[in-house]
């Protein structure tokens, strides 16, 4: 199997929607002229995200927007024979979501809405209910939403699940405390890069990790988007800038070189660890 060209986006967007989608076309196009065929943008990126985590009842927040809308399906049109991941507010009927969906020429691939809820985001979300991979024309992917990351059972039942690429949007701003004046030095923006690291590693799959960029509200994004290979390496990063990170990897031979000696999901024994062992038996 030929390898996949692959990118992930470090970039700002804001409430504006036709401004958001005007700077996702732009990037889609950059992409495509790449030969990309697999482009992960940031959380919040149809609509911004929110202005402070304080639970500020003056934020009316992004636009909700529904998944078999029409906002959606000009991001479809726009991927055409690419896969796209975007990060929007999601209209649930009786609750707004934060989520990501994935899609193609083709239409929605997966969906999936944020379930670990860092500060006062609880204020303005309801909380999503699991983790399911999904096939896609560029393999089995799973998805995840910023703090999810900090859990490893989040990245633990994607890699159970079958998940080849795991692809993580954010929206990861710079430490509330102690702000460094040099982002690269932020202690978030280290922990940021540890927890792509480490679920890249763990589980030996591919990670994409897309992020915000420059501010917003009372936010100061990390940026950092990266292409993780499944030894947990950095292969391509933009560093706390807006940018776009490129990489190319065959996927398939990449998670069998990984796992050929240790294999991390092989290798398990869930019946030893107790309540976190009832994540998932698969091996």
């Amino acid at each position: 199997m030929s390898a996949l060209r692959m990118a992930a986006v470090s970039a700002g967007f804001g409430r504006d929607l036709e401004e958001d989608f005007a700077i996702a076309e732009r990037l889609i196009k950059e992409a495509r002229n790449e030969d990309v065929r697999l482009l992960a943008l940031p959380e919040a990126c149809l609509g911004g995200y929110l202005l402070s985590l304080d639970g500020d009842a003056a934020d009316a927040g992004p636009p909700p927007l529904a998944v078999d809308g029409p906002e959606i399906r000009r991001l479809a049109a726009l991927a055409g024979d690419m896969v796209v991941v975007a990060g929007y507010c999601e209209d649930g009927g009786d609750a707004r979501y934060n989520s990501v969906v994935c899609v193609s020429g083709d239409g929605v691939l997966g969906n999936h809405r944020k379930v670990h809820q860092p500060l006062g985001e609880n204020a303005s979300y309801a909380s999503g209910d699991g983790f399911h991979a999904f096939d896609t024309p560029v393999g089995r992917i799973g998805m995840m939403i910023c703090y999810d990351k900090a859990f490893p059972e989040s990245a633990r039942a994607l890699a159970l699940d079958g998940a080849q690429i795991g692809v993580c949007v954010s929206a990861w701003p710079g430490s509330r405390t102690n702000a460094a004046r040099d982002l690269e030095r932020d202690r978030w923006k280290r922990r940021f890069d540890l927890f792509d690291r480490a679920r890249a590693l763990e589980n030996q799959i591919v990670w994409l990790s897309a992020n915000q960029a420059g501010t917003f509200g009372s936010l100061r994004f990390v940026g950092s988007a990266k292409v993780v290979d499944p030894g947990g390496e950095i292969v391509s990063a933009t560093g706390v800038g807006p940018g776009t990170a490129v990489a190319e990897v065959d996927v398939p031979r990449a998670l069998e070189t990984a796992r050929r000696s240790m294999g991390h999901l092989r290798d398990r024994r869930p019946e030893t660890y107790g309540a976190a062992g009832q994540a998932g038996h698969a091996g």
